[in-house]
This record gives C-alpha cells, structure tokens and sequence, in this order.
C-alpha cells in the first residue's frame, strides 16, 4: 500500500476480533518501533509487551479506556527514562508501530494514562521512568479495507479541523 494511503487511511480499532496475532507480525511490529529515529540517537525507550492475565488486567486498570485492553491480542507500553524529547520518541516509535500493524491489517489504539502509580506496578519500571502511552493491537471485528478509497476521500471523511485552520504561512 502507498504510505501516504496508509497513514490518512488509519483509524483507531476499539474492538477486536479474539484471534491471536502472528509471531512474525509481531515481531514486525516491535521492530518498526525499535527502528525509529530518537533525539540524538539516544533510544531512551523500551517496550514493555504484557502477557499475563494479571499484568494486561492491572494496564487496563490503569488506563482511560480499559475495554481496549482487555479485548486486544497485544498490549504493548512504551516506557521512557533519561533526559531530551522522549515523549516526542515515543510518539515516532508509537507511530511506527501502528502503520507497521496496519500493513498487516492489524489495528491498533494508543490508551492514555489515568493511573500511572498503578500502571507503574504492572509494567514494574522504576522511578527513573515513565509510561508514554500503552497500544492495544488486534484484528479488527469489523474489517475495513483502506484501499477501497482514494487518500483524498479518506481525508474527506476524517473528523478533523479544515487544513486552512491548521496550516498557517507567515
């Protein structure tokens, strides 16, 4: 799929389809993620992935909308630490994962955080660190086919401020 399709075609998933996601398509995932750039190089982020009933109950705790969590196939936290724009690298390595998953028809949702002391003892990271943001994955329960628009019918379609609010020239 061209890239520009791929990124105003992709939508949050919510709700997913119980199947399991493929090793191999995980791993893509977590590579995409690995690989993005970071400030100066400094790759002040790890990804936690949560595979115990107790540790993806205890995210889905902590977050704003825990049904993401408890219903997707992989729950993934992007932990930072250490000094410079990590909230901006997680942001690109967030990023990167998500179209990575969407590539593969895996859909994907960025959980913000309501309660990070618990989410701090779900993932077990030390004070030095905090959570980004938690993704969920999974195939979607209703599967859509991102192709079957062109990018500006997509964009046409999107809930979002008019280009000429949001792009300014000086």
């Amino acid at each position: 799929m061209d890239a520009y399709l791929a990124v105003v075609s992709k939508r949050e998933v919510r709700a997913y389809d119980p199947r399991p996601i493929e090793q191999d398509a995980e791993r893509r995932i977590l590579e995409a993620g690995r690989v993005a750039g970071s400030s100066k190089n400094r790759q002040a982020r790890r990804f936690v992935v949560l595979r115990t009933p107790a540790a993806v109950q205890q995210a889905a705790d902590s977050v704003y909308a825990p049904e993401n969590v408890r219903g997707a196939a992989l729950v993934v936290a992007i932990v930072v630490g250490g000094k410079g724009p990590t909230a901006f690298d997680a942001g690109r390595a967030a990023q990167n994962m998500m179209l990575a998953a969407s590539s593969d028809a895996i859909g994907s949702c960025p959980n913000g955080i309501a309660d990070a002391a618990a989410l701090q003892a779900a993932i077990g990271h030390d004070d030095t660190e905090q959570v980004a943001t938690v993704l969920t994955f999974g195939y979607p329960a209703t599967t859509r086919d991102a192709e079957r628009l062109s990018a500006e019918e997509w964009i046409a379609r999107a809930d979002r401020k008019p280009y000429e609010e949001i792009v300014q020239e000086r």
